[in-house]
């Protein structure tokens, strides 16, 4: 069998959860089929069963007077460049709305059926228009398209079903739910302190992982830190900002909290993994996340999380055992479960060590690879049924 993802994201260009997520199942996927993966960059390598293809958007793309167009448009001429190349896959696999027009044109073209993954949901997320403009409408549409065509869909919480129901005309039957995972072996408790040193982190910090989105919350977080315990400093790690004014908007935020050390940079694996570490409690105060991998990586390094009570998060954190949940944008309540965990030390490293074994025991890549590609096989079987 061989599946062909088509995906923006993929290593060395990882910008979010998504990227995480194609990463670790297309290694998987290839310890047992053929994966080709065609990407946005100038990736050109093989190892064993795994094929990788970078493709860039037209250089006329990045012209015009609208600069707010050009992400969109580019994003469709990489989508035409990456259909024109013929696939000869079983299966093409999209990954977000970035992949979806060269998905649905596959799908089109040489008659092989489409799954798609959803990592996120345009309809849900309105604030992109302030970084698309007018575009946005671009994307919604060609995701509805996409996902509409699609012979299955695949959501990565129950929640994240539920919405996709919601807001599409797709068959129940056709909606698959398979969760994130992590790489066990790599996302691990680290006592390195590199890291810590270069960017000068002592003692008792609250770690926060994620773009510089509205999406992600880091305004509540910071508006919390007002009534969190003395003594305990935040740590903001960011990357990709969705606009510039986002970026200064947050900012002027973080001036306004002296506590607060802001990493606004992409850092390396085992960097973030330090942090994770090392932290007093992982915080994730997501107005929006269909399911939340920064979660994952937080236990898996034996953290206590608090995080927002929304989409797939409370099928990853388990209140009361591996963190706590809150109300997302209440910066109070999150202010006084960040205090709870971090006066109760015996209650924390409890959660830290249930996060552990519960990654251990619900989200491995290789059981996640598994349920993709007994789908796959399903499809399959069900494709060649009708053909007779």
């Amino acid at each position: 069998m061989k599946v062909c993802f088509v995906t923006r994201e993929y290593p060395p260009n990882v910008y979010g959860g998504a990227g995480v997520h194609i990463k670790n199942l297309a290694r998987e996927l290839a310890q047992v089929m053929v994966v080709v993966v065609r990407c946005f960059g100038d990736q050109d390598a093989a190892e064993g069963r795994l094929k990788v293809k970078g493709y860039q958007a037209w250089q006329r793309m990045w012209e015009g007077e609208d600069k707010k167009f050009n992400s969109t448009l580019g994003t469709f001429s990489t989508g035409l460049s990456v259909i024109r190349d013929r696939i000869d896959a079983d299966v093409v696999h999209g990954h977000t709305w970035y992949a979806s027009m060269a998905g649905f044109m596959a799908k089109t073209l040489y008659d092989i059926p489409l799954v798609s993954t959803v990592h996120s949901l345009e309809p849900l997320r309105p604030w992109k228009e302030e970084q698309l403009g007018r575009s946005y409408h671009l994307t919604a549409w060609i995701e509805r398209m996409a996902l509409e065509a699609s012979d299955r869909v695949i959501a990565v919480s129950s929640q994240s079903k539920g919405e996709i129901l919601a807001n599409f005309q797709i068959p129940e039957e056709r909606v698959r739910v398979i969760h994130n995972g992590i790489d066990l072996k790599t996302w691990r408790h680290s006592s390195a302190v590199a890291t810590r040193k270069a960017f000068g982190i002592e003692g008792d910090y609250i770690l926060f992982v994620g773009r510089t989105s509205r999406q992600k919350g880091m305004v509540h977080l910071l508006e919390a830190m007002k009534h969190v315990d003395p003594g305990v400093r935040l740590v903001c790690c960011t990357s990709a900002p969705d606009t510039p004014e986002i970026e200064e908007e947050i900012a002027a935020k973080v001036k306004e909290t002296p506590r607060c050390l802001w990493i606004n940079t992409q850092l390396r694996e085992e960097q973030y993994i330090e942090l994770y570490s090392n932290c007093t409690v992982f915080c994730c105060p997501s107005v929006y996340e269909p399911f939340g991998i920064i979660n994952l990586e937080a236990m898996a390094c034996e953290r206590p999380v608090v995080a927002s009570r929304i989409g797939g998060i409370p099928e990853v954190v388990v209140p009361e055992k591996t963190g706590l949940l809150v109300p997302p944008g209440d910066a109070k309540a999150l202010a006084e479960s960040l205090n709870r965990v971090l006066r109760d030390r015996n209650m924390a490293r409890e959660m830290g060590l249930a996060g552990r074994r519960r990654v251990e025991e619900q989200f491995s890549w290789t059981s996640i690879a598994g349920k993709t590609h007994k789908m796959y096989e399903e499809l399959l079987e069900e494709r060649k049924a009708k053909k007779k």
